[in-house]
């Protein structure tokens, strides 16, 4: 029986002596012959699956190298949000966070070792590019079969979610291990390998420079809106053209196109999504959860309750008023006015020593709970007028932007007025930026925004900026921790290649050289 078979993704494991790029991401072969099998394809292949923890124990980060294990969970501790959370003596061998986290809490010349100083397998640059493999066959299959079948609707939303995931993936990529982007020198600059091509290329790769990476995530996304146009999926785990949208909006504010950034998200009232009035809030309840308002798209797990721990995860196992966790920074719990309804439904305490943990999503003990949302892979409505009125303030129409910033802080805040908003331009758009954190905590955004920030061509961070996390020492007589001096990351400028996480070697080792990382200082406590 004749067969038109088309063999989906062709990254096959070789020997090592073979010039294969990513060949840790190699799966069995595939086939793809109907827009059904593409869209079976992209559910099991190119889309993060979506499941949860349950949390009985301190010892939550065992599953770092499964597939189905810990997304990235390092994302949320590198940045001024968090801090150490430590109550009692934890054994060294048990596998908390602090334990198998601080290498990247204190910015490490090698993060992924853990306190026994043993080496642990960073996973996410494979599991993502695995995916970016898999994206780049099915775009190849996709247009051969739109060619038979022009007129079919679900192959062409099947081609724009395609083209999405696969700029959104990079766009990870690069702000987890590229240096931020420059306008002046994103021509030199290094980000992530680019790999687009469905065929199999007899080469090592390296890195590509930052303005190819961003065409590349802005070509792709172009290609996934005139695909997705008019199309809003009934699902949130699917992608539409709101979602198209919103990633665009914020891709142009890293690359300082505001003008853009205004122009993708002016229709964006009209979609159908709207602000969570926190007046209506119910105490000990999800705030953002897929069916909420707010919610555009949401993939992947969500690791912040397996980060961020109560000192009282189980009384019946020894873990009563324990700790080896991180908490909620004081500088951010601090950054909310008494006012502000965001302190009770983003946060609660730990049962002891009654420190701040993330709260936004609470329903963390049911196993696979059906409405949970990624702690990184996500969009809330909140984001859209963040970038909007960001975008406004850095191009000088500030009118216009503290009217956007206002639609969220009525919602959030009790008796915002106008006329509590700063009036100089500068003052504005810094505000903006702690509204945007106080907003979007613990959802991926922070060490982003801190990174492009250092380098934003206007209003750059300070000279001297810092994030301390503080350090303790433990006495085991009285079993209490004492503050022992800060880890230091300095500010951009001093100390670049620390605000980048290093490629794996792994992928170093395999890529024979080609891959190379930016030297980390070894770093100590300071006074």
């Amino acid at each position: 029986m004749k067969k038109n078979i088309f063999m989906l993704l062709a990254f096959v494991l070789l020997m090592s002596s073979c010039k294969k790029f990513l060949e840790e991401y190699s799966r069995d072969l595939k086939y793809a012959e109907t827009t059904d099998d593409l869209n079976r394809l992209m559910i099991g292949e190119a889309f993060l699956p979506s499941y949860s923890f349950g949390v009985s124990s301190q010892s939550t980060i065992t599953t770092l190298n499964a597939e189905s294990g810990l997304l990235a969970p390092w994302l949320h501790v590198m940045d001024d949000d968090s801090e150490l959370s430590l109550a009692d003596y934890v054994e060294p061998a048990e596998q908390t966070p602090r334990h198998m986290l601080s290498g990247f809490h204190n910015w490490a010349q090698a993060p992924n070792v853990n306190i026994l100083k043993l080496i642990w397998e960073e996973t996410f640059w494979r599991k993502v590019y695995k995916r970016i493999g898999a994206l780049n066959a099915i775009i190849f299959e996709a247009e051969n079969l739109a060619g038979k079948n022009p007129e079919d609707l679900t192959l062409k939303h099947i081609r724009g979610e395609a083209f999405f995931l696969r700029a959104y993936y990079y766009f990870v990529l690069q702000n987890i291990y590229g240096s931020p982007y420059r306008k002046s020198t994103a021509m030199t600059d290094e980000g992530v390998p680019l790999k687009i091509s469905e065929k199999i290329q007899d080469e090592y790769f390296k890195r590509s420079n930052n303005e190819s990476v961003y065409q590349q995530i802005i070509s792709d996304l172009e290609q996934a809106a005139i695909f997705l146009q008019g199309y809003n999926p009934a699902t949130k785990i699917r992608v539409g053209i709101a979602t198209v949208k919103a990633l665009q909006s914020r891709v142009y504010l890293y690359t300082e196109q505001y003008d853009k950034a205004l122009e993708v998200t002016s229709d964006y009232d009209n979609l159908g999504y709207s602000l969570i009035d926190l007046n209506q809030y119910a105490d000990n309840t999800n705030f953002t959860y897929r069916g909420s308002t707010e919610s555009i798209f949401t993939m992947g797990p969500n690791s912040v309750p397996a980060v961020f721990l109560t000192d009282s995860t189980n009384t019946f196992n020894g873990n009563d008023n324990r700790a080896s966790s991180f908490k909620v920074s004081n500088g951010l719990a601090e950054a909310y006015t008494t006012d502000d309804m965001r302190r009770t439904a983003f946060f609660r305490r730990t049962a002891k020593s009654k420190a701040w943990l993330p709260g936004k999503y609470r329903t963390f003990q049911t196993f696979n709970d059906p409405v949970q949302v990624s702690c990184i892979f996500s969009f809330r409505y909140a984001e859209i007028l963040l970038n909007r009125a960001e975008a406004f303030a850095m191009i000088g129409s500030d009118a216009e932007a503290r009217t956007e910033i206002q639609k969220l802080r009525i919602k959030r805040l009790r008796n915002a007025s106008l006329a509590q908003l700063p009036q100089s331009n500068e003052a504005l758009v810094l505000f903006i930026r702690e509204e945007r954190r106080r907003e979007l905590c613990f959802e991926g955004h922070r060490w982003f925004d801190l990174r492009r920030y250092a380098v934003n061509s206007r209003y750059p961070l300070p000279s001297g900026f810092s994030i301390k996390h503080p350090n303790y020492t433990y006495d085991a007589q009285t079993k209490t921790y004492t503050p022992a001096g800060s880890y230091v990351l300095d500010s951009f400028a001093q100390d670049a290649a620390a605000w980048q996480v290093p490629i794996p070697d792994y992928a170093i080792d395999f890529n024979r050289g080609s891959l190379t990382n930016p030297v980390r200082p070894i770093r100590s406590v300071q006074p």
